[in-house]
């Protein structure tokens, strides 16, 4: 991995992990049931963008095998919350 792109690598994961901070205070702080679904959404994105670019360091097809199943449950997740809010019930 050449100089430049090692340190874009760790910048974008020192971002991340710091927007994955804020993310948790909005998480246990969120005035309503939606902020934390927002919270829970954007906590998902950045687990699944951690695991591109340490896929990127360290070359390995194994961590874009794990960001896609990341994406796949947490999409399923916030689809289910979602429609707990709105009905109250996930299974009908």
């Amino acid at each position: 991995m050449t100089g430049l792109l090692a340190y874009a690598v760790l910048a974008s994961l020192f971002i991340f992990a710091l927007a994955m901070g804020l993310t948790l205070i909005r998480l246990f702080r969120g005035p309503s049931a939606q902020d934390r679904v927002l919270a829970l959404d954007y906590l998902y994105i950045l687990a699944m963008l951690m695991m591109l670019v340490l896929g990127i360091r360290y070359a390995s097809d194994t961590y874009f095998e794990g960001a896609l199943l990341i994406a796949l449950f947490g999409f399923v997740g916030s689809f289910a919350l979602a429609k707990f809010l709105l009905r109250g019930e996930v299974i009908e």
